[in-house]
């Protein structure tokens, strides 16, 4: 069990490094030397194990329909009415600061790891950025660290604020 934990937990990692850095981009498929990140040489494509292949389809076919989603401006918005969950803006402090969806609390991408007391196990938690790229690798993120109640607001902050809803500020 353990096993599988860390094994998912590190293929996790290393799939969000390689958004965050983009790898597979043409400009370092062209370079034929190998990528260090954080001083570690990253296996080539044709250097991957029959295991960590297998690990990935695991890992991505186990994501469901609608990928911890909620995915329009109404459907938050039930959401909050009814089951009152724990909203959370992971972008940085100046963006939450020049207006955010009432009732969220702000906990930056790069500080969620260092916040995990602030994010409950036993009511829903639906994250959000400005484009929803940061709130999804959060999802991931948690859910490898255990979390099975969290979900992501693919609209975004700037979806929230197209549809003319109640923006928040401090």
């Amino acid at each position: 069990m353990f096993k599988n934990f860390f094994s998912t937990i590190l293929l996790g990692l290393a799939l969000s490094i390689c958004l965050f850095f983009g790898v597979g981009q043409p400009s370092i498929a062209a370079d034929p030397s190998p990528a260090f990140i954080f001083g570690v040489k990253l296996a080539a494509v044709a250097e991957v194990s029959p295991n960590v292949k297998s690990e990935v389809n695991q890992f991505l076919r186990s994501i469901p329909a609608g990928y911890y989603t909620v995915g329009n401006v109404q459907g938050l918005k039930n959401l909050l009415k009814n089951r009152q969950p724990l909203l959370v803006d992971v972008r940085t402090a100046s963006e939450y600061d020049s207006g955010y969806i009432p009732g969220a609390i702000n906990i930056p991408i790069q500080t969620l790891a260092d916040n995990l007391e602030q994010i409950p196990h036993n009511r829903p938690v639906v994250m959000y950025c400005s484009s929803g790229y940061r709130s999804a690798m959060g999802v991931m993120s948690l859910h490898l660290l255990g979390y099975e109640n969290v979900q992501g607001f693919p609209p975004s902050f700037a979806g929230w604020q197209a549809a003319g809803e109640t923006i928040a500020s401090r």
